[in-house]
């Protein structure tokens, strides 16, 4: 029979087996082909997503288009393992945006090609089974968009005034105004899985001067070492020699190559090392204690016969008082006075070989004036009983047997008094006298990560730390905010000024005008002014016949005026440049004024205004973009933060 089903010709019992072998052949073959397909689909997809992740990377860092699009061809290719490369074509679209942010899409065409299915279609008479086909893959990758904001808070002395419009204090209505954009952007920074640190602020509180922290003391950019034109500004070593050695506790100075040595045994361990302005902190003592030494008894008559005779009395102890324990008066709390013009309106790196650029401690020197008597414990009064009119007179001046010695300026900055310990018992400063004088606000809070809970605490424990006090100093509080978003020392929590999709902003808030406080009464020193961050106006930058605070200022600055409103125009000059310089470093720059009026204040408006950026989303009438500025009133500051707040959301939106 089957030799017979052989020779059929007839072709019924073929034709019945093709129809069944055909189907079961071509099921097996579509379900290998069909695993291939997945399997290789799934590779490319693979390598897609791995190009899209590793030239997102890139488009941060700020590479060229054509080097994006090379690096995502090479990198796609190089993860398509049994795939042909030329199976697979790759499309790259780049964000439209060069700040950052945006979509970046890769799209491959996947072309398949059967192994199996071709071999049936010869058996099927070539009835148009496709032999390959393609497939589209695409991924898309959100770009980050970060933001690194500094506020940039008033805490001078009017922000302890009512609001306008309101019954709580301006400080009270700037706490609950902040809080809540911190709040705001963290919340909507959560969403961000994928982008490390998404939203970073610092706290900059400012008033007459900006605390940048006693614990960066020993920072290669603090002035170390006494080198800059600043630092000896208004110290006189010269009494401090060899020749009087005797007369300072065998101690005395040595200038080397511009930095001041302690030279003597009388030293001690410090002997041959730098004298600075904080090594002076160090050496400011006060005794502590005091004990009594007998050298025996004596008879104390209380009441005498008409004779002169004793009639009644006591013995009482003889002896002398010593006093001991001596202990450190004072230690830097941390604020640093400005850096001489330019680098005072910029970001310009602090360097060792440029000493002008190191940031120098403040210390406010005693003025003179009479705190305590016999300082120096040899039972004589070595100070006489003028009144010399300055408010911060907190140690005793020295005083010669010279006369012309014995001047306003010769006893301000005449050094040896410093190294007299101060009397055991002896008078205090009034409280806020003293080498910190002038230095009143919170430290700097560098950027941190409010998206996690110990970072949102920090910055709200920061802002509800402030208090009003003192002057008023917006260019330094400003240049400081720069700072600290700033990715180069001093502060360096900040993103590189190259890196895409990253934001660094200033939010700066005032309730007044740029003050420095002028002496209109008795200055027999010839300060001009109170101390602050920018020093006595009353003393020539070095090398120069202008103060620091008129260094880069025009002729509507005058130079040989020394009154509190020239401050404030040499202030708000200072601060029109820093803004200038901010935004060309491509920082973006929020005011706002607080209770401002337009008539009294606007000198100020004007200045907030024009440092402003402009928005890139509201518009006025006109078509124009808004000026980021808002002059508001205390009951309306948290309306204002709220737009704030929809502004800086906008900016972090892809598209």
């Amino acid at each position: 029979m089957l030799k017979s089903f052989r020779k059929d010709t007839s072709g019924n019992y073929a034709l019945a087996t093709a129809l069944v072998v055909v189907p079961l052949l071509g099921g097996v073959g579509m379900a290998v082909d069909y695993s291939t397909l997945i399997r290789e689909k799934s590779e490319v997809q693979n390598a897609l997503d791995s190009a899209c992740v590793a030239t997102g990377r890139r488009v941060i860092d700020g590479a060229t288009d054509d080097q994006l699009k090379a690096y995502a061809k090479d990198f796609f290719e190089s993860n398509l393992r049994t795939v042909d490369k030329e199976d697979a074509t790759l499309i790259v679209t780049l964000p439209n945006s060069d700040s950052g942010g945006g979509i970046l899409t890769l799209a491959a065409t996947f072309n398949y090609k059967p192994q199996i299915m071709p071999v049936f279609n010869e058996m099927m008479n070539n009835v148009g089974v496709a032999t390959n086909f393609d497939l589209p893959i695409d991924c898309d990758l959100r770009l980050k968009n970060t933001s690194e904001i500094a506020l940039v808070l008033d805490n001078s002395g009017s922000m302890n005034n009512t609001g306008g419009g309101s019954s709580k204090k301006r400080i009270t209505l700037l706490k609950d105004a902040a809080k809540y954009l911190v709040a705001e952007l963290a919340r909507q920074s959560a969403k961000i899985k994928q982008v490390d640190k998404p939203v970073q602020f610092s706290v900059v509180p400012f008033s007459a001067s900006v605390n940048i922290g006693p614990n960066n003391a020993s920072k290669d950019w603090m002035d170390g070492f006494g080198k800059s034109p600043v630092h000896h500004e208004n110290f006189d070593w010269s009494k401090m020699t060899s020749a009087n050695a005797a007369a300072n506790g065998n101690r005395w100075v040595e200038k080397v190559d511009g930095v001041w040595y302690k030279r003597g045994e009388g030293w001690g361990e410090t002997e041959d090392q730098p004298a600075t302005r904080f090594s002076l902190y160090a050496d400011m003592q006060y005794y502590t204690s005091r004990e009594f030494v007998e050298t025996g008894q004596e008879y104390i008559c209380t009441r005498y016969r008409s004779n002169g005779t004793c009639r009644s009395g006591y013995w009482q102890d003889t002896g002398y008082y010593v006093q001991s324990n001596p202990a450190s008066f004072a230690t830097w709390q941390g604020c640093v006075e400005e850096r001489p013009y330019p680098y005072n309106v910029n970001d310009a790196a602090p360097s060792d070989g440029n000493p002008a650029t190191l940031y120098v401690p403040m210390f406010a020197p005693d003025e003179p004036g009479n705190l305590w008597t016999d300082a120096d414990g040899d039972g004589d009064n070595d100070l006489d009983s003028g009144d010399w009119g300055y408010d911060n007179s907190w140690w005793a001046d020295y005083k010669s047997g010279n006369s012309g010695e014995n001047t306003g300026l010769k006893r301000q900055q005449d050094m040896q008094k410093y190294f007299k310990i101060k009397p055991y018992g002896s008078n205090n400063p009034s409280s806020g006298d003293g080498p910190n004088f002038a230095c009143t606000t919170p430290p700097i809070t560098p950027l941190t990560d409010v998206t996690t809970t110990a970072g949102m605490n920090t910055i709200v424990a920061a802002i509800d730390a402030m208090a009003p006090t003192s002057m008023t100093n917006v260019p330094d509080g400003m240049a400081w905010g720069w700072r600290t978003v700033s990715s180069g020392e001093p502060f360096t929590e900040g993103r590189v000024e190259t890196e895409k999709g990253n934001d660094k902003v200033l939010i700066v808030l005032t309730d007044g005008l740029n003050t420095y406080t002028d002496l209109d009464g008795t200055d027999a020193a010839g300060n001009k002014s109170a101390y602050a961050s920018y020093g006595y106006t009353g003393v020539d930058y070095y090398g120069t016949s202008d103060p620091r605070l008129y260094l880069g200022t025009d002729s509507n600055v005058s130079k040989t005026t020394f009154s509190a409103s020239n401050y404030t125009k040499a202030m708000n000059q200072h601060m029109d440049t820093l803004c200038i310089n901010a935004k060309a470093a491509g920082i973006k720059v929020f005011t706002v004024g607080l209770d401002l009026n337009a008539y009294s204040d606007a000198a100020a408006i004007t200045s907030l205004k024009a440092c402003a950026s402009e928005s890139k989303f509201r518009k006025n009438a006109d078509g124009s973009y808004k000026k980021l500025f808002w002059n508001t009133t205390g009951s309306d500051l948290l309306d204002v933060f709220k737009t704030i707040a929809d502004e800086l959301s906008n900016l972090r939106i892809v598209g």
